[in-house]
């Protein structure tokens, strides 16, 4: 997905519209990910201002790295399972007989 369609679904959540649950577990990596961005910047201002005192920062955006990376894998996993059962159900399905 690029930017844009996280744009539209984010403009849909906030319009009340019912998204998938595929659609809702996209746009929550999206959220984590715009966080990670966010923590980024502003650990980025606060080292510029003056020396960072604490590894805080550093740990939060770990902290949101990591959880954009279970998310991703979490998903991958359900859709590799998906796919498989798919698989299973059409490769159990009688070929179409030729006329």
């Amino acid at each position: 997905m690029v930017q844009d369609d996280f744009l539209q679904l984010h403009d849909r959540a906030t319009r009340g519209e019912e998204l998938t649950s595929d659609e809702q577990k996209l746009l929550d990596v999206w959220y984590s990910a715009q966080d990670l961005t966010e923590i980024e910047v502003l650990g980025s201002a606060t080292k510029e201002g003056k020396a960072a005192d604490s590894p805080q920062p550093q740990v939060d955006s770990a902290l949101a790295q990591l959880t954009i990376v279970t998310g991703l894998a979490k998903e991958n996993e359900r859709l590799r399972q998906e796919n498989a059962l798919l698989r299973r159900q059409l490769a159990e399905r009688p070929a179409p007989q030729l006329a």
